[in-house]
């Protein structure tokens, strides 16, 4: 089992800054493929980013390369998600979830997932 609470969301306005974490528990957190994903309102939840067990890897999806950034403190047992240039289409409820290994990026892969928080974007 593995508990995560996301933090962070809030309102912001177009072109500013916020960064999302994710606090885990349970299962050893330095092992797992963490993973954020959004779902805006009357949409299908997406894949955003990801980061392998030691940092190493990383991968976005085309919407938000270049603006967002995953990190990850596996001491403090934490993921982040630093979110610059925010557009309003970037509006939706953020989620993070883990999974066992590997750069995965489809929903199906992951197996525990957090509450959401939620982003809202003003333009």
């Amino acid at each position: 089992q593995v508990q995560l609470v996301e933090s962070g969301g809030g309102l912001v306005q177009a072109g500013g800054s916020l960064r999302l974490s994710c606090a885990a528990s349970g299962r050893t957190f330095s092992s797992l493929t963490m993973g954020w994903f959004r779902q805006a309102p009357g949409k299908e939840r997406e894949f955003v980013a990801v980061i392998t067990w030691n940092g190493r890897n990383t991968d976005y999806a085309d919407s938000v390369k270049g603006r967002f950034t995953i990190a990850r403190d596996n001491v403090k047992n934490m993921v982040y998600l630093q979110m610059n240039s925010l557009k309003p289409e970037d509006t939706a409820v953020y989620y993070c979830a883990t999974t066992g290994s590997g750069l995965l990026t489809k929903l199906a892969s992951y197996d525990y997932w957090g509450q959401g928080t939620q982003v809202t974007v003003s333009s």
